[in-house]
């Protein structure tokens, strides 16, 4: 009786060669696919981001952009801010576009204020530029200059909020830099902000070439690159109607924001979406 029973328990030779041969089938087919946990995550890597380059106008240095730099690069992008020299459109244009050719990848140009007539020049003749965004800044046309956009769209109150300092010139001669008055700078450039910081920026302020508002721009990278444009409606610097015909020439995709002239220190949230917005639209 217990023979039979270990005989009927025990597995024929052909039954285990079977059951080993599924086995290892089974095996080869596992070992063969990617985990659901590795597959997953491979389809959910993140597609490279382009880089951010902020670039500062006058009365400013890149640590203006501070705020928006922390935001940005909790995000994922990557982030640059060089210095402005602030010495004419030419040159200034000249030092950026150098800049940007040390940039591996996609770009998103970003300028605030007379940084936007810098970036509009800079970015011409380089196809890595895929964005350019405008932060109450200057898109003027070929040939036009700051003063006649000035002229054409009175109201801004900095420009009797100016004093000449003179410099010499390295070929020789005498030029002139244009500061803010420590006492007027809070009011004309930066009034939604607290005073305790613009005494601050009154004092580290970097100064902008007389002679850049009488310069004619050359170039017009906002005819074939696209753009977005920030509009302050209570800035003192660039008037807000100048702001939106220059916007609305160039195509751009506006928004605008209560905001004064120092938009990144004041608003800092909004400059960053403005910045992620453009930059997704382009990476499609």
């Amino acid at each position: 009786m217990k023979s039979k029973m270990r005989n009927a328990l025990r597995p024929s030779r052909r039954r285990v060669v079977g059951l080993t041969a599924v086995a290892g089938v089974a095996a080869f087919s596992l070992a063969s696919m990617p985990s659901a946990s590795a597959a997953k995550a491979q389809s959910a890597a993140p597609e490279a981001k382009p880089t951010v380059v902020l670039v500062h106008g006058a009365f400013a240095d890149s640590s203006s952009w501070n705020s928006v730099i922390t935001r940005l690069r909790h995000a994922g992008y990557p982030v640059a801010a060089p210095a402005n020299p602030l010495r004419g459109v030419a040159s200034d244009s000249d030092y950026l576009e150098s800049y940007l050719k040390s940039v591996k990848g996609p770009i998103v140009l970003v300028g605030h204020s007379y940084g936007g007539s810098v970036i509009s020049d800079a970015a011409a003749d380089n196809p890595e530029v895929k964005a350019l965004v405008y932060i109450a800044a200057f898109v003027p046309d070929k040939d036009e200059t700051l003063a006649e956009l000035g002229d054409r769209f009175p109201g801004a109150t900095l420009p009797a909020a100016l004093d000449g300092v003179p410099y010499p010139l390295p070929g020789g001669g005498t030029g002139t830099d244009l500061y803010v008055q420590k006492d007027k700078f809070h009011d004309a450039f930066a009034a939604d902000v607290p005073k305790t910081v613009t005494d601050l920026m009154a004092v580290t302020q970097r100064p902008l070439a007389a002679s850049v508002f009488d310069e004619k721009a050359t170039k017009t990278a906002w005819k074939t690159i696209p753009s977005w444009d920030l509009v302050t409606t209570e800035d003192h610097a660039i008037a807000p109607d100048e702001q939106r015909f220059m916007a609305k020439r160039a195509h751009a995709h506006t928004i605008e924001v209560n905001s004064s002239h120092a938009v990144a220190i004041s608003h800092p949230g909004t400059v960053t979406r403005l910045i992620e917005r453009a930059a997704r639209a382009t990476s499609k």
